[in-house]
């Protein structure tokens, strides 16, 4: 029984430990601004938490998984918040010509939360920096 327990162990746990890294995927995937801690940063850019993993994704997020989790042309020149900024500009890489393990331009904005958070060209997103304390569908999971 022990060995069975121990060899399902074995089999299963590359599958769980194994999810990538996404941030190694994006430009600046290390220096994302958090837009509600200024000068902090967004660890799990894709989801709505800046400190963990959530259930829920933010816009870049699905974007990004929409794409197949490759950063190219496509992602680069798309504004998945809709704050007027393409996410190639938010994260440095302005001419979409990044790949990975190069350097890039400064980071300037979040591609999944739209800034200036609570303006008016945010105001349809739902998306509100006191909701990061207050919401269940925020606080995610590890």
């Amino acid at each position: 029984m022990m060995i069975k327990f121990v060899t399902l162990l074995l089999v299963i746990s590359p599958m769980v430990l194994s999810r990538p890294n996404f941030r190694d995927l994006i430009p600046n995937g290390y220096h994302v601004p958090n837009p509600c801690r200024i000068p902090a940063t967004w660890n799990p850019v894709g989801h709505y938490n800046p400190e963990h993993y959530t259930n829920l994704k933010n816009p870049f997020g699905v974007d990004f998984r929409a794409n197949g989790f490759k950063w190219n042309a496509t992602i680069c020149r798309k504004d998945s918040d809709g704050d007027g900024m393409t996410n190639g500009e938010e994260l440095g890489d302005s001419n979409c010509s990044w790949h990975s393990g190069q350097k890039s331009s400064n980071p300037i904005g979040h591609p999944g939360i739209c800034e200036p958070v609570g303006s008016s060209v945010c105001h349809n997103q739902h998306f509100r920096c006191d909701l990061l304390e207050n919401s269940p569908g925020l606080q995610g999971h590890q």
